[in-house]
């Protein structure tokens, strides 16, 4: 499916109706642009005179500290590397947009979690929440339906996923073995597991067109 960012924040505000607060996930595989229409979208949805914010699931990686005791730093990104209960906790604290959330945000380019670093306003209507497992259907991840008042399930091809992994590890200065063990040792095979166990999205998107 082909759609552009103008028709999914309109079908969005269309279906928020007057609701206080409304709940957006959009899920995917590494690489597969969330990041990037989250932020596009929450873009449009104030083009429209509403408000949004963009909680990044990413701020949830634990500490390569506790991964490297427990031997899974090489596997970082699958779903067992994140705090869900955390997540879990924030999502629910958010949803009703009666308090201030502060959240945190994922730096990349350390590898590491800042804490409180993005606020989630009582006045921010939409809150537009990306991530690689807000539709997975495996363990605590499945406690996170319900949750969502509308779902995207980014879905590119495979071929696709590959070319933009290998683009953002080398764009780290990984060495071509560093990159080529994130991309196939971790990456992709992550990516479809994603795909092979989710949940229905509303919209499953390939291309996303501006």
């Amino acid at each position: 499916m082909t759609s552009t960012i103008a028709d999914i924040a309109g079908d969005i505000i269309s279906r928020a109706g007057d609701r206080k607060r409304f709940m957006i996930a959009i899920a995917g595989p590494p690489g597969a642009g969330k990041s990037t229409l989250a932020d596009n979208l929450a873009n449009a949805i104030k083009a429209r005179g509403e408000s949004a914010e963009v909680l990044p699931m990413d701020g949830f990686h634990m500490d390569n500290a506790i991964l490297i005791e427990r031997g899974q730093l090489a596997r970082k990104g699958i779903p067992e590397t994140f705090d869900i209960r955390a997540f879990l906790d924030i999502i629910k604290a958010v949803r009703p947009g009666d308090q201030e959330v502060l959240v945190p945000v994922f730096d990349r380019s350390r590898e590491l979690a800042i804490a409180s670093a993005r606020v989630v306003s009582p006045d921010h209507r939409f809150i537009i929440v990306e991530g690689n497992y807000l539709l997975f259907s495996e363990g605590k991840w499945a406690e996170l339906e319900g949750q969502f008042d509308y779902s995207i399930m980014l879905a590119p091809p495979m071929e696709v996923l590959e070319e933009r992994l290998w683009a953002r590890w080398r764009g780290y200065k990984l060495t071509e073995e560093q990159s080529h063990a994130k991309v196939y040792e971790n990456d992709l095979p992550n990516g479809r597991r994603i795909l092979e166990n989710r949940r229905p999205a509303d919209i499953t998107i390939e291309v996303v067109q501006d």
